[in-house]
């Protein structure tokens, strides 16, 4: 049996540290949705604007190109691992810029998903533009695919169009980056915001799913979870991110704390934090227990 870095007391928030291709060929158990923050291939010694000043695009050795053939590889090889980890009414979400987006959708495509949609996160406050050569980048794009082309997957379409003031929601969203009530713990260079996981985890889980993230990195896909009553495994090779995730989860502990959060989160909808928790909850799930120690 595999041993976790870290349970929450609770066990709604579970990590395990290593490379997430080898862990997952030795877990046995499949997950109702996958949210996974892959490398970009974006550390390419560029320059970036954070908190006013310059900084590198670079994230780390992990983020660098290996080029075409390689890059294609490592997507098609973490794909497919998480492909059998699935239910078959299961669905994916991949993150990612145009560095590695469209080879994500060929492997998705290779390996028998169907692809749902391609939202288009636009960022409300992104980076400026130092160069002033081309348009500033402002957005992300988010695949969204189910394993299984026969099989039906979940999609709380009702409360998606509630949050969104009663008419069906776009595959445009318009949210902030991260602000800085999320990094209180520390930030990871590639974190995600709690409002964007949130809304991506109401839209495609019941209560009590099992959620993996691959790449956990800060366990953004995590802390949403445990804040929207379900249940989530991250994996990640890098000591010093599961030991910042490690805090984020005991930081929620607080009641004040996640009710805090929960009501931010919430800000980016245009139905009422109650009524949101009374659609969400209809039909909750109920599964096994992940099996690690």
């Amino acid at each position: 049996m595999l041993k976790a870095f870290y349970k929450s007391i609770n066990h709604d928030f579970n990590l395990l540290q290593g490379d997430s291709i080898e862990i997952l060929k030795n877990l046995n158990f499949q997950f109702d949705m996958i949210f996974a923050d892959p490398p970009y291939f974006l550390s390419n010694d560029g320059i970036s604007v954070h908190s006013g000043k310059q900084v590198s695009v670079n994230k780390g050795l992990w983020d660098k190109s290996q080029g075409f053939v390689r890059d294609n590889e490592f997507n098609y090889r973490w794909i497919s691992t998480c492909r059998e980890k699935l239910k078959e009414d299961g669905t994916i979400w991949i993150s990612g810029t145009y560095h590695n987006i469209f080879s994500a959708a060929q492997m998705l495509t290779e390996l028998n998903f169907r692809i749902l949609n391609c939202v288009t996160w636009a960022k409300t406050n992104p980076p400026p533009n130092l160069s002033c050569k081309f348009f500033t980048h402002s957005t992300e794009f988010i695949l969204w695919a189910r394993k299984n082309k026969k099989i039906t997957h979940f999609y709380n379409y009702e409360l998606m169009k509630q949050i969104n003031g009663g008419t069906q929601m776009r595959d445009l969203w318009s949210l902030p980056a991260i602000a800085k009530w999320e990094k209180s713990c520390g930030k990871h260079p590639t974190q995600k915001p709690l409002p964007l996981l949130a809304r991506i985890i109401l839209a495609s889980t019941k209560p009590n799913a099992w959620i993996l993230d691959p790449f956990t990195g800060s366990s953004t896909t995590g802390i949403a979870s445990s804040l929207l009553d379900r249940k989530f495994l991250g994996i990640d090779k890098e000591l010093e991110f599961l030991e910042l995730s490690k805090k984020r989860r005991e930081e929620i502990d607080s009641l004040q704390i996640r009710e805090d959060y929960k009501n931010r989160i919430y800000k980016y909808s245009d139905k009422p934090i109650q009524d949101i928790i009374e659609i969400q909850n209809k039909e909750p799930y109920y599964g096994p227990d992940l099996p690690i120690a």
